[in-house]
């Protein structure tokens, strides 16, 4: 059996046992089968500049050889023990130095996890049961995180929209939504109903598009003055955009945030962290039976885990390593807006340089409902054009890695633009 036969092969058993022929996530005609650096290759052979990155994980790309040789040596010393264990407490030593708002933490295994129990922290603290959150928003799977992440009918604010089947119909009373990087509104919402209100969680980066000058330090204010918890969602900028995440590199400081993706390095780990007196309803001894928050996880603070998110931290700690990050992201977006001006076509990149995507259309992206005017079918085209021209990303970012070199951004400009030129009545 040839390659190509193997990977239709592997295509058809997917369709017979998993829903849909994938694991929910990427595309299931995409079959992965190694990667190195800043790249991977399918299992017919095919190479793909990576700017998936396992959804973002990857950040210092596949394979890593420190990462692989810490990991082989935990490996022999054991893989989980449902204890305390010196690589898992190292770990957090080094998140609680690095992150603004940690004074200690407490590991789950996926960023949706560490979601759900940092809403569940703010409504333990504060005694009341509702949670604002902006339209648009991504903070896991959990019932109260899928509110209005792509509501299909745009609701009136602040009334949530439940983005799955099985969701129960009560959850949508506990949820607030407000406009993303609308000051005045989730403060209207905020002094109406603050009595109600446990926290606010909000990306500091929502998906893709950067907070508005004085949103993030106004909602500190606003949580401040009225006592509520605000919880930063840093699944995805934790350690991206600086050694301290997106609120080192914002300078605002909430009460917790949520880490995964690049503290695991790779495998599956997550955290939530914060000010001691919210984390301490973890601890039974500390505040007492009524107001204990029960957690456990078979696979919390995995020492496997643990040691490729310390050598991942070590490498981040390097001087540079930001810098060149930052200058390789900013290459191809400059190359991507100066490729769309080009060709006359109306389209602006959004987000900052570690992670940003072209998006089609016209005026300020700034929230949820201005990125549905954008052209999805036209950036659907562009990124199977682009995947044909060995480029990997997801629908909507691009992850940019300390592994990408001059020749992976020189070829991602080179099959944008031989994307550019496949769109209808363009030169061919």
């Amino acid at each position: 059996m040839d390659a190509m036969d193997r990977e239709e092969a592997l295509r058809s058993r997917a369709r017979r046992v998993l829903p849909g022929g994938t694991f929910g996530n990427f595309p299931g005609d995409v079959i992965l089968s190694h990667g190195q650096g800043g790249r991977v290759w399918d299992v017919a052979g095919r190479e793909y500049v990576d700017f998936l990155l396992g959804s973002g994980p990857m950040f210092i790309g596949h394979g890593h050889p420190e990462v692989l040789e810490a990991v082989r040596e935990q490996l022999s010393r054991g893989t989980t023990f449902f204890a305390n264990n010196e690589a898992g407490i190292a770990l957090a030593e080094a998140i609680v130095e690095a992150v603004p708002c940690a004074e200690q933490l407490r590991y789950v295994s996926s960023g949706s996890e560490a979601d759900l129990y940092a809403m569940r922290l703010a409504r333990a603290f504060r005694g009341r049961d509702r949670i604002v959150k902006f339209e648009g928003g991504y903070h896991g799977m959990s019932d109260y995180g899928l509110m209005s992440l792509a509501p299909k009918q745009l609701a009136n604010f602040p009334q949530a929209v439940p983005d799955s089947a099985g969701i129960p119909r009560a959850v949508r009373d506990e949820v607030l939504v407000s406009p993303f990087n609308d000051l005045d509104a989730v403060t209207r919402l905020v002094e109406a109903r603050h009595e109600e209100i446990a926290g606010i969680i909000v990306e500091p980066l929502q998906r893709l598009i950067p907070p508005a000058p004085g949103f993030l330090e106004g909602l500190r204010a606003l949580c401040t003055r009225f006592g509520i918890v605000l919880i930063f969602d840093e699944v995805v900028t934790g350690f991206r955009f600086a050694y301290g995440g997106a609120q080192a590199y914002y300078g605002v400081t909430p009460d917790l945030c949520t880490l995964g993706k690049v503290i695991g390095g790779g495998f599956p780990l997550a955290a939530v962290v914060g000010r001691a007196d919210i984390m301490a309803l973890f601890d039974r001894a500390a505040v007492g039976e009524d107001r204990f928050l029960m957690q456990v996880g078979t696979l919390s603070g995995n020492p496997v885990a643990a040691v490729a998110g310390l050598k991942t931290l070590e490498v981040l700690r390097r001087p540079g390593t930001y810098e060149a990050v930052f200058a390789t992201g900013r290459r191809l977006m400059a190359g991507l807006e100066a490729e769309v001006a080009r060709a006359g076509i109306p389209a602006q990149v959004v987000g900052e340089p570690p992670l940003f995507d072209l998006v089609f259309t016209e005026g300020t992206v700034g929230d949820y409902r201005a990125t549905l005017r954008a052209d999805r079918a036209m950036a659907a085209h562009v990124n199977q054009v682009m995947r044909a021209g060995g480029i990997l990303k997801g629908d909507s970012k691009y992850y940019i890695s300390t592994a990408h070199e001059g020749r992976d951004i020189d070829q991602a400009l080179d099959a944008f633009r031989g994307a550019m030129r496949s769109l209808p009545g363009r030169a061919a």
